[in-house]
Formats: C-alpha cells, sequence, structure tokens
C-alpha cells in the first residue's frame, strides 16, 4: 500500500510557513506603540515589502490623529494578527490618542498580504472580475444592521464601497467601519463578519478569501 510522506501531505496542501510576528515597543514624549516586526519569510523581498507597508500605516494613523499639543494629551498604538497561514496574512493597527475635549479616538486601519509577493489586497481583488460584490456585501451588511439592531445614524443608508475597511480572520471577511462613521462613539467600531462560504459563488480562486474557501 502506498503511504504519503510528511512532505508530500505539506506539498499537497501548499503549506506556506506562518510569519513570525514580535511586538516592538517605541516610545516618545506622550506616546508608546507597539509596532509588529515581521520575519521568517523566505521571499526576503516580500518581507520587505510588508514591513514598509505596515510602517507607512503606523504613520498615517499617527498623521490622522493630530499633534499632541494638549497637556493631557497621549497616544497609544498596538496590532493584533487576524490572519496567519495558507500564505495569507492579515492584521490590523490601532492608535487611540487624547488630544483634548471630552474623550480619545481610536482609530483602526487594516492589511491584507499574499506572504509571497508581499502584496498588499484591496477588496475588489478578493472576487471574480465583474461580479456584483460591492451590491452583495451591502446587502449583507445592511441584513445584520437590521437583525442585529445596529444602533446606524438616522437616515444613513450604509452602502459598501471599493475602499470600505476589511480584514480576514476564520474564514470569514470581516467589513468594519470607523467610529462615528456610521454609528455613535459609544458603539465602538461596527464589525459585520460575512462567511467566505456565502460569497463562493463570486470569490476569486486564487485571492485570501478563495484560499480560506477550500475544504481541508
Amino acid at each position: 500500500m502506498y503511504h504519503s510522506t510528511a512532505r508530500q501531505v505539506l506539498e499537497s496542501m501548499a503549506f506556506r510557513l506562518p510569519v513570525i510576528v514580535q511586538a516592538v515597543r517605541l516610545t516618545r514624549p506622550k506616546t508608546e506603540i507597539w509596532s509588529p516586526f515581521i520575519s521568517g519569510l523566505p521571499n526576503l523581498e516580500a518581507q520587505s515589502r510588508i514591513r514598509q507597508s505596515l510602517q507607512e500605516a503606523e504613520r498615517s494613523l499617527e498623521a490622522q490623529q493630530g499633534p499632541l499639543d494638549d497637556p493631557r494629551a497621549e497616544m497609544l498604538g498596538w496590532f493584533e494578527v487576524k490572519t496567519n497561514e495558507r500564505g495569507v496574512f492579515s492584521m490590523s493597527l490601532y492608535n487611540y490618542a487624547y488630544t483634548g475635549g471630552a474623550h480619545g479616538l481610536t482609530l483602526q486601519t487594516s492589511r491584507t498580504y499574499d506572504t509571497d509577493t508581499g502584496r498588499v489586497h484591496k477588496l475588489g481583488d478578493l472576487f471574480k472580475p465583474g461580479s456584483p460584490y460591492l451590491e452583495r456585501l451591502t446587502e449583507l451588511v445592511r441584513e445584520q444592521i437590521r437583525r442585529r439592531d445596529v444602533p446606524v445614524y438616522e437616515n444613513t443608508q450604509v452602502t459598501v464601497t471599493p475602499d470600505t475597511d476589511f480584514y480576514i480572520a476564520d474564514r470569514a471577511l470581516v467589513l468594519y467601519f470607523q467610529q462615528y462613521e456610521i454609528t455613535p462613539y459609544v458603539f465602538g467600531f461596527p464589525y459585520f463578519p460575512i462567511s467566505v462560504f456565502d460569497l463562493s459563488d463570486i470569490v476569486r480562486e486564487d485571492s485570501p478569501l478563495g484560499v480560506m474557501n477550500a475544504n481541508d
């Protein structure tokens, strides 16, 4: 009887090494940032692209918060890894800052990478060309708003666009909006997880969602 070797099994599953992620603490006056430092990828050029992309994302969040001129001002940054398997690396970066006023503000941005190339994926990259993915996602988000009784602002028609924030986690596409964008501040970030299996007819097979759609 023929028995597969461990290497043959791994190759048949298109095994990819996960990214090694370390937290690096960066401090400045009034500021503490826990920054992700990635390593362990066979393709060093792809690894460098991902590092640079994450650094740019962190700088963008800090810039959006504005100056810390208030004597009570402070800033804290951190990250969460959402997916790190099958050549897909999806992560969220957060930045909280108090710059004056009643309370601080937390911003979030996410990136989903192909670890073989270092490419960062946009929402449209996940779906078949010409598919009505925006209409489908909008319908699914609105359905969740009704079912979960999400307190969106009155007269707000929530619509998914190519620039809507997202990450991939637990075989789901998670769409989300910033604080204040569609809901009051007290609600936090409104998240809308959508199972990849509910999108399988329009997902590109070679996209991160397509990889997660595989039954293995």
